[in-house]
C-alpha cells in the first residue's frame, strides 16, 4: 500500500492547493456554478487517477490541461447543450449587487459588467481560452502555452488581441477606464 500513500501525498501536495484556481477557471468556462463544480470534481478525479505519472512540474498547468480536456469531452457528449439560453447566466446573477453600493455604482457596475461579458462572449474561442488561463487562472504565459500546446508568442498575441477587443467594446459603449459618471 505504499503506492497509495504516495499518490495521496502527491495529490495533497500538487492538486489540493489549486482547487480555488480550478473552480474559478471552471466557472469562467461553464458559466454556472453546478457545472463548474462538476467540472472541478471530474478534473480532480482524473488528476488522482494519473497522479503517479505526474512529474511534479507545473501542477497548475497540468491540472488546467486536464480540465480543458475534460470540458472538451463533456461538450462532445452534450452537443444539444450548446443551444442553451445564453442569458441564463446574466439573469441568475442580476440580483447579486452589493447592498452597500449606491444606485449609481450599481447601474454603472452592471453596465460595465454587461459590456465586458458581452465583449468576452463575442470573442473567438482561442482568445477566450487565453484570457481564462492568464487573466482568470493567473497562469504565466509559458504555462498557458503548455496548456494550449501553442508557442508562448501565440499566447501573448491572442491575449493582446482579446483584451484589445474588450477595450474597444467598452469604448464603443461609452465606458472608459478611470472615468466615473
Amino acid at each position: 500500500m505504499p503506492a497509495t500513500n504516495d499518490a495521496e501525498a502527491a495529490f495533497a501536495r500538487y492538486v489540493l492547493p489549486e482547487v480555488d484556481v480550478l473552480y474559478r477557471a471552471a466557472l469562467s468556462i461553464t458559466r454556472n456554478r453546478p457545472d463548474a463544480e462538476d467540472l472541478v470534481q471530474d478534473t480532480m478525479l482524473r488528476a488522482f487517477r494519473s497522479i503517479e505519472r505526474f512529474d511534479g512540474r507545473h501542477p497548475r498547468a497540468w491540472l488546467l490541461t486536464i480540465m480543458r480536456n475534460a470540458q472538451i469531452n463533456r461538450v462532445r457528449r452534450r452537443r444539444p447543450g450548446l443551444l442553451a439560453d445564453p442569458d441564463e447566466f446574466a439573469d441568475r446573477d442580476a440580483g447579486m449587487a452589493d447592498d452597500a453600493a449606491g444606485p449609481e455604482q450599481v447601474v454603472m457596475g452592471r453596465q460595465f459588467d454587461s459590456v465586458v461579458e458581452d465583449a468576452y462572449l463575442a470573442l473567438p474561442e482561442k482568445f477566450r481560452e487565453v484570457i481564462d488561463l492568464v487573466d482568470l487562472a493567473a497562469l504565466s504565459y509559458d504555462q498557458a502555452a503548455a496548456v494550449l500546446e501553442v508557442p508562448q508568442g501565440t499566447v501573448m498575441s491572442r491575449l493582446h488581441r482579446g483584451r484589445k477587443r474588450i477595450r474597444e467594446a467598452l469604448a464603443d459603449a461609452g465606458v472608459q477606464r478611470g472615468v466615473r459618471p
